[in-house]
């Protein structure tokens, strides 16, 4: 409010300079871009990725299948698998087992898996997602909770670019403006310099 009554008192001061009006009404269109315009593009991003984020979730639910495996025995190789970075509750290492579980169908399958267990036994049980299709271990699918923070630090993410990208363009257009009016002093010295302080030069 302040910077509205100022540049409108502006207007008429004897003054002020082309710039100096140029330079308010920049200042102007920064603030309102930024109370305004700057969230309303976060929140736009953050609501098209939240909206396509959920989609992805829903057909990944689609596709994908979860059932609890039985582990029958260790797997040879022995090797530790990082947990799943999607899953916001699995964070123990994962161990290849050898393992039963029901597919989609139905049906019995047997085979080598990777288990959120440190020191699995034989009868140990576990959960984990399976391919509609290929009944092959997959990925959980996101969660309705982790599509909401992905897409709320990214609409967060967007409006601070925005915010810079508005403060830059700002600061240049007055960094441009400086430089012209140092670029009029300058020829205003340069011509009233050599009879600056003369007798009968009107100083």
């Amino acid at each position: 409010m302040r910077i509205i009554v100022g540049l409108w008192r502006w207007r008429h001061n004897p003054l002020r300079r082309g710039t100096d009006l140029v330079e308010a009404w920049v200042a102007l269109t920064a603030v309102l871009l930024f109370a305004l315009a700057t969230p309303a593009v976060g929140w736009i991003c953050g609501n098209a990725l939240d909206t396509s984020l959920r989609n992805t979730a829903r057909v990944q639910h689609e596709q994908r299948h979860r059932t609890t495996a039985v582990v029958v025995e260790r797997a040879a190789d022995h090797r530790h698998i990082a947990y799943d970075a999607e899953s916001l509750s699995d964070h123990s290492s994962r161990t290849r087992v050898t393992a039963k579980w029901s597919a989609a169908d139905g049906s019995a399958r047997t085979g080598t898996v990777s288990a959120p267990l440190r020191k699995p036994r034989a009868g140990d049980t576990f959960s984990m997602w399976t391919d509609r299709r290929t009944n092959k271990q997959v990925r959980g699918p996101v969660s309705a909770t982790s599509a909401r923070v992905h897409a709320v630090l990214a609409g967060f993410g967007v409006t601070v670019l925005a915010v810079g990208l508005v403060e830059c363009a700002r600061r240049l257009i007055i960094w441009r403006l400086v430089q012209r009016r140092y670029q009029r002093l300058d020829r205003a010295w340069a011509a009233a310099g050599p009879d600056w302080g003369r007798t009968g030069a009107g100083s």
